[in-house]
């Protein structure tokens, strides 16, 4: 098998019949990759902090024969529409709400990594009647850790006030328990996101859930966590740069039901470096299956 930083986000894509394009959620242009049949279930995949939804490249062909698969650019990020203010955890709820109330999906399954595992918690705990099933992976917003915090502010401000390729390249490597992982192609690609005009501004906007003020008033509660009714895994990694195992686990013990795995030798981005691995664990959990059934070729 090629090691990860031989393959081009295009190798990842062309073997998957995919669309890339711009929704109308009620308002807010937002931009999206898709996979799969619209008779299929919805699925919608959410990034990280000064993300897009190329985070999910890797894994469309997969979840595509199972799911309706909407991985997205979130409000202030990628391609979507940057309105000028901070960005909280309800506005990128009332984002994926206008999504969903837009595509005509009374329910669908969330997923997200980092921030969009907050929102996705958030999302769970106080829209049960709009979640299916929900996956935390390597998920915010549980805890405010000053030291994480201001290394995430640094690195993503740092990258978005010089969008210069050491510098985009430090912000991807952070993501990744090896370096190499940070593929030049998404490199290139979040360079170009990040030399939008006025994107400097988007940054700050979107960074302060990193001050310390602002996060607290978003964190997800132990009261939080036990509402969430939808059927739940938290997905850890070894190397997760935010928080330890102990952490997801954690998490995982507050909310009712909940499945607990983690991932060996990956960092923040589990979907990007063990693709295998994440695809099996994820589609079988959000069909309701046993996480170690083998996926169909």
């Amino acid at each position: 098998m090629p090691h990860a930083a031989t393959q081009s986000l295009w190798q990842n894509l062309n073997r998957t019949p995919f669309s890339q394009g711009w929704f109308d959620a009620k308002g807010i242009r937002t931009r999206y990759l898709q996979a799969g049949e619209r008779s299929h279930p919805p699925l919608i995949l959410l990034h990280g902090v000064g993300g897009h939804a190329e985070a999910y490249a890797r894994n469309l062909r997969v979840h595509g024969r199972f799911f309706d698969t909407w991985s997205i650019d979130l409000i202030g990020h990628g391609w979507t529409d940057k309105p000028d203010h901070p960005y909280e955890i309800h506005h990128y709820v009332d984002h994926v709400l206008r999504f969903m109330d837009a595509q005509g999906w009374d329910r669908a399954r969330i997923s997200g990594e980092s921030l969009g595992g907050w929102v996705a918690s958030r999302m769970a705990a106080s829209h049960p009647d709009r979640v299916e099933r929900v996956v935390l992976n390597t998920a915010g917003g549980s805890r405010a850790e000053p030291t994480v915090m201001q290394r995430i502010k640094s690195l993503s401000m740092r990258a978005a006030e010089d969008p210069s390729w050491e510098f985009i390249k430090a912000r991807v490597e952070w993501l990744m328990a090896h370096p190499e992982h940070a593929t030049d192609d998404l490199i290139a690609c979040r360079q170009a996101i990040y030399s939008q005009p006025g994107f400097r501004q988007a940054m700050a906007n979107a960074m302060v859930l990193q001050d310390m003020e602002v996060r607290t008033r978003n964190l997800i509660t132990p009261e939080d966590y036990a509402r969430i009714e939808a059927p739940a895994l938290v997905l850890w990694t070894s190397h997760d740069p935010t928080a330890d195992v102990s952490e997801g686990r954690r998490i995982s013990e507050m909310i009712p039901g909940a499945r607990f795995v983690v991932m060996q030798d990956c960092g923040h981005w589990p979907q990007w470096e063990d693709v295998e691995t994440f695809d099996r664990l994820h589609v079988n959990f959000l069909l309701g299956r046993e996480l170690s059934t083998a996926l169909d070729p």
